[in-house]
């Protein structure tokens, strides 16, 4: 089917929603956008999809949305009674439709007798996870497009056990989605009739108050804040988004008393007006609290990003200005506060990380005896071992984290959960500032120990399908350049993950990859340094991370900028 048939195939549709009708008028002179909104439909991927707002099979509307439930409402009966009565859960962010985008899904899937549980205001994503849990539901549903720009917003589905779905239950699901023909005939219930007949559900300060109740189990020296916590200040930013009563509440109980809200960006507003970006990855989303920590001697700033489930904290240097932390940085930091801390280490205890996040963890890993396993990118693959050792004893879960500020400290959410986040950051400053440190030299004290490992990220954004197409001759050329060294290190070995196969550059001995097929590549050079190349699941880009070690600073950061300069130099025109 080509883009002019789908396009004229809505554009024929009498009932189609008026709002999205004046939008398809806006653009029907514009043949690229309409190109856009049509020539695919919206891909429904391994943890559901995203797209921008608007009208197209290519974007997020009612229409698509009905058809990502549909399709979901088809999986779950093929799955028997049970799973039918036992239901969904579902939550949704401050963006732009997502309480309209959550109630769609409810009357989809109220269309085939599947009860729903709807949270009656926004929720974090890691509730929603807990949640799952909590009620004992066949999986859950959030609509959010996490830290993505205002335009956009999602549709991602968790499986029973609260994790995002791993790669053989969504394909099941995606198989079912593929299926709906129409997206504009996909029939819907009334919702006054499935709230008559108990098949939707509001839910709400039940399911916090038993998350607030495991937020404790997070805290490793719950005497710090009354031993020392009197003058220990915090700024907090919730960036327009959902983390703002739960993030509190969670400090609250763990005896933080001084805690400032940024009050300009604690309101949820889907424009997220006072940022760039409601991304804590980005440095300029902590302007606002930089400022206020300034005039309130902050110790420590966090911020959420608008569905919770990633953090970003910045702390004071020497001088008094406030540095934000990478994610791989917080990690550590992390990692090694668990792991010092904890009573006792069990024999057979395992850090999870995904391939693209720092070798420091691994490295502090092993300092305590602890295993480590790489994942591919993604916090479901994290959920999905969680599941798998928790059923087989054969190792017990003591951390997880990706280098997008994604972290779990404990197994009673399945995603990564930035409010458990919140809370643990801060009592680790709190500990490292009775140890008269800040977090910027107790950093500097695990380099020290396990030498200096410094990262960086590279995204390049290209739009629409020629953008793909670009992304696409981009793997290719990797892929098809036989690279033996980058910035003046040598290539050991290199994992195409698509094939499954690491291949060892001096020998041409081929190994197996025990993951998933995924489009990724990456070069593991000599002296633990690294890169490697995505495509972004979520957003029209694609990612070259970057790792490099050495035994100082200076020598780090120089082989950091050789090796992008000269992976930089292999980029085709763009």
């Amino acid at each position: 089917m080509t883009w002019q048939t789908s396009y004229q195939r809505w554009n024929d549709f009498k009932l189609l929603e008026k709002e999205l009708r004046d939008k398809l008028t806006e653009i029907q002179s514009d043949e690229l956008s309409l190109e856009d909104a049509f020539y695919k439909n919206l891909e429904f991927g391994t943890g559901g999809m995203r797209g921008k707002l608007g009208p197209g099979t290519n974007r997020m509307n009612i229409y698509t949305i009905r058809r990502a439930a549909e399709g979901l409402a088809r999986y779950i009966e093929k799955r028997g009674e049970a799973w039918k009565q036992n239901g969904i859960v579902i939550a949704y962010d401050n963006r732009h439709m997502s309480q309209e985008f959550a109630i769609e899904t409810a009357k989809v899937l109220g269309n085939h007798g599947i009860k729903t549980y709807v949270f009656t205001s926004l929720r974090p994503t890691p509730v929603l996870s807990y949640a799952v849990r909590y009620l004992y539901t066949a999986g859950g549903i959030v609509i959010t497009a996490s830290h993505n720009p205002p335009e956009y917003n999602g549709f991602k589905v968790y499986n029973e056990d609260g994790g995002q779905l791993p790669p053989a239950e969504a394909g099941a699901v995606i198989e079912m989605v593929n299926q709906v023909e129409n997206e504009l005939e996909v029939e819907a219930a009334d919702q006054s009739e499935l709230e008559a007949r108990g098949l939707l559900e509001w839910i709400d300060e039940r399911v916090d108050e038993a998350y607030l109740k495991e937020l404790r189990s997070v805290n490793l020296n719950p005497h710090i804040t009354h031993d020392a916590g009197d003058d220990f200040q915090v700024v907090f930013t919730p960036l327009h988004g959902t983390a703002n009563v739960l993030v509190k509440k969670g400090l609250a109980q763990a005896g933080f008393k001084n805690i400032h809200v940024v009050a300009e960006q604690a309101e949820a507003d889907p424009e997220f007006s006072t940022v760039a970006s409601p991304n804590p990855e980005e440095h300029q989303a902590f302007e606002m609290a930089i400022a206020q920590g300034k005039e309130v001697g902050a110790d420590i700033l966090i911020g959420t990003d608008p569905d919770a489930d990633r953090l970003g904290v910045a702390v004071p240097d020497a001088e008094g200005e406030y540095q934000v932390l990478t994610g791989n940085q917080l990690g550590a930091l992390m990692l090694d506060y668990l792991l010092s801390q904890h009573l006792d280490l069990p024999d057979n205890g395992i850090m999870i990380k995904t391939i693209v996040t720092s070798e420091f963890g691994r490295a502090i890993a092993s300092y305590y005896n602890i295993e480590t396993l790489d994942t591919l990118t993604g916090f479901k693959f994290i959920g999905e071992k969680i599941r798998e050792y928790e059923r087989t004893g054969e190792y017990e879960f003591l951390f997880g984290y990706e280098e997008s500020y994604g972290f779990l400290a404990k197994d009673f959410a399945r995603d990564k959960d930035a409010v458990q986040a919140a809370v643990l950051a801060t009592e680790l400053a709190l500990f490292w500032k009775t140890k008269g440190k800040t977090l910027l030299q107790a950093l500097d004290t695990l380099y020290e120990r396990h030498g200096y490992y410094m990262e960086d990220l590279q995204s390049i954004k290209l739009d629409g399908k020629q953008g793909a197409d670009k992304i696409q001759t981009i793997m290719d050329t990797f892929r098809e350049e036989k690279l033996t060294e980058a910035g003046g290190l040598k290539v050991i070995a290199v994992e195409d993950y698509s094939k499954s196969r690491r291949q060892i550059v001096d020998t041409g001995e081929e190994e197996t990859i025990k993951l998933p097929p995924a489009n990724v590549l990456k070069f593991v050079l000599e002296d633990d340094c690294w890169f490697c190349l995505r495509p972004s699941g979520t957003e029209p880009k694609i990612k070259f991370y970057y790792g490099v070690k050495s035994s100082s600073k200076e020598e780090s950061q120089q082989r950091l900028v050789r090796l992008k300069e000269a992976v930089e130099k292999y980029l085709p025109e763009l």
